[in-house]
Order: C-alpha cells, then structure tokens, then sequence
C-alpha cells in the first residue's frame, strides 16, 4: 500500500470515527427514557430526510451531469431516487414483523427494527460518501480532508441516530457502541473496497445511481419508519423538536463545507 492510498485510508477513517463520538454522547446518558427515544428518532429522521433531499439527491444528480445534458440527470436522478424507495419496501419484507401491543419485550423489538433499518440505511449511505473521501483525498489530499471535516461533523448526529434505538432496546452500551462503531467502519471500508475492486468501473453514472438510490432509501426509512416510532413515544413536542434539531445540525454541517 504506498503513501497516498494510505493517507486516503487514514482520512476516512478520521471521518468515520466521528461517528463513535455520537454514540458515546448516548452511551453516557444514564438512562434512556421514552421521551429521549422520541427525541432521537425524530432527530435521526430529520438528519436523513434534510442530507437526503438537500446533499445526497444533489449529488447523484450531479454526478449523472457529468456524461449527460442537466434536464436528463436530473430525470435519472429522480428515477433511482424512487427505486430506493422501492427498494427499502422490498427489503423490510425479510424483517421480521412486529405487533402493536403494549408488551415490554415488544415494545424493545419494536424500536430494535426501526434501529437495525437506520442502522442499514446510515452505513449504506457510508459506502459511496467513503469512496467519495478517498478517491477525493487520493487526487488532492487537501480537498479530501476538507470533505473529510465537513462529513465528520454530521457522522457525530448519525452516531446518535444508530445509538438510541440500540441502547434502549439491548439495554447494553457495549451493544450500542459495537452496532455504532459497525456503522461507522462502512465509510473506511467502502473507500478501500471501492480503490481495490470498483475502481475501474467507479464511474460518475454510477456514481449517480447510487446516491439516488441511497436518498430515496433514506427517506422513505424516515417517514415509514423512524418518525412514527418517534410519535409513539412522544409526550409532548419531541418529535418536532428532534426533527427540526436534526435538520439544523446537518444544514450546519453542509453550511462549514461550503
């Protein structure tokens, strides 16, 4: 491995590591009540929802606009967004089902499924953006560790986001930090597996599709999935409150990029 693949690894897993830090801020509260859990949900919802629509979409399109005129990547980019729609529907038929009663153990499974599904959407979403930061690092190591910051600044909410549902449904912190931490090893392995087995058919289509597929996943994970979960255990203005939250701290973070 010589020196620039190296430092391009490193920097992704700087980035990546910033996730950790959001799931330590959850592993340190001493206790995860309904109101907390309504808070993170929300949060998370409004994190995917706002780097969804805002950054993630953006960049597939932009990525399809680099082979073909504007208006057809921006039908392109829109098409693959509803794939991932379409895809997530598929997909949580192979979760196992859950009923709406009031039993503890099944409130926990509950909350567990919704996690696993932010938990998958979230590391999903790491693998291109880790492939973004090494290929960027790779080609000018300045730019790559700018894109690096900006991106580990909103791996800290998506670190609370998996952390939350794990904590309150496993009991166990350790539990919590392992799924956070697998999360996060999504974004050093997708740049790494991208170099080393993608690397010649890594194209800006293909680019594109995936970021398209990735938004349209994670919003309709977060208006199916995430926000109702969040209402149920509401008392009062949580959800509106993390929703809002969610979308400021990852409008921040684009904001610094820019």
């Amino acid at each position: 491995m010589n020196d620039a693949v190296l430092t391009a690894l490193l920097v992704c897993t700087a980035a990546a590591a910033a996730t950790l830090l959001g799931g330590l801020i959850v592993v340190l509260t001493k206790k995860v009540e309904h109101r907390l859990l309504a808070f993170g949900f929300s949060f998370a919802a409004g994190a995917m929802v706002y780097v969804s629509l805002v950054e993630i979409l953006a960049k597939g399109r932009d990525s399809f606009a680099m082979v073909m005129p504007e208006a057809e990547a921006y039908r392109l980019a829109t098409f693959w967004f509803f794939v991932g729609t379409l895809l997530v529907v598929l997909f949580e038929q192979l979760l196992p089902k859950t009923e709406d009663d009031a039993d503890a153990d099944e409130d926990r499974r509950r909350v567990g499924r919704a996690g696993l599904l932010a938990a998958l959407a979230i590391g999903a979403h790491n693998f291109p953006e880790g492939a973004a930061t090494f290929f960027a690092t790779l080609n000018d190591p300045s730019l790559g560790m700018k894109l690096a910051a900006a991106i580990a600044i909103h791996n800290i909410p998506e670190g609370v986001s998996v952390a939350v549902p794990l904590l309150y449904a496993t009991g166990s912190r350790t539990k919590a930090m392992l799924g956070t931490a697998i999360t996060a090893l999504a974004e050093p392995v997708g740049g790494l597996l991208a170099y080393l087995l993608l690397g010649p058919w890594l194209d800006a289509y293909v680019f594109g599709i995936v970021f398209g597929v990735i938004a349209g996943a994670m919003v309709f994970l977060s208006l199916h999935e995430l926000m109702p979960s969040a209402k149920r255990y509401a008392k009062g203005r949580e959800t509106v409150y993390g929703l809002v939250g969610g979308m400021a701290v990852l409008a921040l973070s684009l904001v610094i990029l820019k």
